[in-house]
């Protein structure tokens, strides 16, 4: 049973990354939208919405494109940061 999770991470299969298909950007919103099964326009208007009311949009997008790893890849951005300078 422990196998089991760690080969998915308790998931159920679904990961968490930055889509290539259907990207404007860097495929933030199109991975967020098909992890948590929604249409893409409505997670770019929540970046959007919350860029222009709260002003956090943008910075919450920096954020995921940071962390999430690219479709196939395998470590995020700061992951493979933190692991090249590591001494």
């Amino acid at each position: 049973m422990i196998t089991g999770m760690s080969e998915n991470n308790g998931s159920g299969g679904k990961r968490l990354f930055r889509a290539r298909d259907g990207r404007m950007l860097a495929g933030v919103a199109s991975g967020l939208a098909a992890y948590f099964g929604v249409d893409v326009n409505l997670v770019r208007l929540a970046f959007g919405v919350f860029s222009i009311f709260y002003g956090l949009g943008v910075l919450l997008y920096l954020i995921a494109w940071a962390l999430l790893p690219e479709e196939g890849e395998g470590k995020s951005i700061v992951e493979d940061f933190i692991n090249r300078h590591r001494s």
